[in-house]
């Protein structure tokens, strides 16, 4: 059997025989990259149980034993019962990790990178090459904000751009200036600090026969030392400037190569081009994992990932790599709270290749895991939808999720079951269980932006149970668990649930001041699926009640109703006394989308039917209500109440 090969370039993780192995949740990773770190020297129990908690939990010890001892079971699965660990013991007053410096890709990159200094440019060119083509994010990407790695990160990082340019120098010195310039652009753009990329992307520029460009840069790098760091240009930028200006023959690389040289070099640069497309496959992981973290930070950073997301599945999907595409669609995994898309195109188009995918993974053990991703991305990404894919999918994921016995991705999985649980009326029950598992699940094994999740799926169904005291305590855990680890989302739904708070117990004057915060908080958040017609329907909803006119409720089709325009039309007809157009409206109107505000819109198609006295709608729309009796209609959207639901279903059954 094969070595275990550590990563941590990228996402920290391992594997053996090209397979990845099954770490389960981030505090294991955490564990493992920590041992890493210490490069084989024990680190102590204490030392972990500080590194891996900000307020270590009573029973942190004991955890920590967990994680380790399902640590050694993915590492050595053949090792006999009550035998000593070879990998990861037990020594002293703690744990260390016994690898084999080969076997962790950063050793790997390091000794490369140390051989290519003392080795003839072809030589250092593939090393260098081989050393960077390691890298698949940034170094410990799993762990950027955590004390214990923040000096190990900074060193390889730095490593790492001095390799980039040593490898520019090697194909400079090899007579290939045009083949740099490209990633030295890059370089120099993304760290303006290194003046050593700046000269060499002049010198580049210079040999290919592009003077003016090449002085255009040291202009740019003048400019952007000024103003960034307020510093002039080191003696080897000036200097390289005057010899440019002097077209000093000293600047001149090496001759160009003869016809067959040339023949070579064409091979050569194919080989490299495959490399490269080799290397960007892999990038695609990360890029995402990336793509997957600023989409919390909401407003611009959520509207950008959308659309790269959907650029680098496409990408993914043009390798014809299949297994590689399931890791590109699954790793967004980042949890959603409003069942009802941002872009409902860029959705289909998701569900589409992640539908795909599955069919071309083979139903085994191997990628039950893959397809456990894909099937809870369906399921998020179905929401608001009435295919019976969208449950099916998530029920599946679910089932998976528990055999693997996977936190991360059962919280995944757990996420599509509740963007799955709004297929009808009363259904908060569910999904208060399905938020309180979710709390429990991500709390124990460190899943932050979850835990969040599973608090703020709580405040929604305790208020549609009309359980303030309960969904008040959940709204703060969310806001405490926001400040702690900077996710501003979060105080878009806790406003929101603020305002609804106020409509259902607080004086008029109290609901439209806390909906003025709310609307507020609603301010480019970057969630159009959200903040589409929501301001109107909220006016809305602190006057039309069951007991009161709906020709009365005075609604503007002019302001912006978005996805609910439909069923706020029937009501603006009522109210310009259009009883006949009103009636045809309401009765064309399907039923609501399996979302959040199901019950909310039922009860604007009730106004306008108790208005018109039409018995058969009547009948449809109590039915439809009558599983939430008991609850506060629209409140399960945390945004909104339109009074309590029996209200709703006595006056449509008098």
């Amino acid at each position: 059997m094969e070595p275990v090969v550590f990563r941590v370039l990228g996402p920290v993780g391992a594997e053996r025989d090209g397979a990845a192995l099954a770490l389960k949740g981030p505090r294991h990773r955490a564990v493992l990259a920590r041992l890493i770190v210490a490069r084989r020297r024990v680190v102590p129990v204490g030392r972990l149980v500080d590194d891996l908690w900000q307020e270590p939990p009573p029973n942190a010890v004991g955890a920590l034993r967990t994680f380790v001892g399902d640590l050694r079971r993915a590492l050595e699965p053949e090792r006999p019962p009550r035998t000593p660990a070879r990998l990861l013991v037990t020594e002293g007053p703690g744990y260390a990790l016994r690898a084999d410096p080969g076997t962790v890709d950063a050793r790997r990159f390091e000794d490369a990178v140390a051989e290519a200094a003392a080795a003839a440019p072809e030589r250092a060119l593939a090393r260098l090459e081989a050393a960077l083509a390691l890298w698949h994010g940034p170094a410990y990407a799993d762990f950027a904000g955590q004390e214990w790695c923040r000096g190990e990160r900074a060193r390889l990082s730095e490593l790492r751009l001095h390799a980039v340019e040593r490898r520019a120098g090697a194909l400079l010195a090899l007579g290939r200036p045009a083949e740099a310039v490209p990633d030295l652009d890059a370089h120099a753009t993304a760290h303006p600090w290194r003046e050593e990329g700046w000269r060499l992307l002049a010198l580049a520029l210079y040999r290919t026969g592009r003077q003016a460009d090449a002085l255009a840069v040291l202009r740019r790098a003048r400019a952007d030392l000024a103003d960034r760091l307020g510093l002039d240009p080191g003696v080897a930028l000036r200097r390289l400037e005057a010899r440019i200006l002097a077209q000093d023959p000293g600047l001149d690389g090496p001759a160009e190569p003869s016809q067959a040289a040339a023949r070579l070099w064409t091979r050569a640069a194919e080989a490299y081009d495959r490399t490269v497309a080799a290397g960007a496959r892999a990038r695609l992981e990360s890029t995402v994992g990336l793509l997957r973290n600023l989409a919390v930070t909401g407003g611009d950073g959520l509207a950008e990932s959308r659309g790269h997301r959907l650029a680098a599945v496409t990408a993914a999907e043009e390798t014809g790599d299949a297994e590689l595409t399931a890791r590109v669609i699954g790793a967004f995994d980042v949890p959603a709270l409003w069942p009802r898309a941002d872009d409902p195109q860029a959705a289909e188009r998701i569900v589409a290749a992640a539908e795909r995918t599955l069919a071309a993974l083979p139903p085994d053990a191997p990628h039950e895991a893959a397809r456990c991703r894909l099937l809870a991305t369906v399921a998020v990404e179905m929401r608001g939808t009435r295919s019976p894919r969208g449950p099916a999918a998530a029920r599946a994921a679910e089932e998976s999720a528990r055999r693997l016995d996977d936190p991360a991705l059962l919280a995944f999985a757990l996420n599509g079951v509740f963007m799955q649980s709004c297929t009808r009326a009363g259904l908060a029950p569910v999904r208060d269980a399905t938020g309180a598992e979710l709390v429990a699940l991500a709390a124990r094994h460190g899943l932050v932006t979850y835990e969040v999740l599973g608090h703020l799926v709580r405040v929604q169904a305790r208020a549609a149970l009309a359980d303030f005291a309960t969904a008040d305590a959940h709204a703060a855990a969310a806001d405490r668990l926001s400040r702690r680890h900077e996710l501003p989302l979060v105080g878009v739904f806790t406003a929101g649930y603020a305002a609804l708070r106020a409509a259902a117990t607080g004086t008029a004057a109290q609901a439209e001041h806390a909906y003025r915060s709310a609307y507020a908080a609603l301010d480019a958040c970057g969630m159009p699926g959200l903040t589409a017609g929501l301001i109107p329907l909220t006016r809305l909803s602190l006057t039309l009640r069951p007991d009161r006119p709906a020709a009365a409720a005075a609604v503007d089709l002019a302001e912006d109703w978005g996805p609910y325009r439909p069923w706020a039309r029937p009501l603006a007809l009522l109210g310009a006394g259009r009883t006949g157009q009103a009636h045809a409206a309401v009765r064309g109107l399907p039923e609501p989308p399996a979302d959040l505000m199901y019950e909310a819109l039922c009860c604007l198609t009730a106004a306008a039917a108790l208005e018109l006295d039409d018995p058969g709608l009547r009948s449809v729309l109590a039915a439809r209500l009558r599983p939430a009796t008991g609850q506060l209609a629209g409140a399960a959207s945390g945004f909104l109440t339109f009074g309590p639901v029996a209200d709703w279903t006595e006056a449509l059954r008098a």
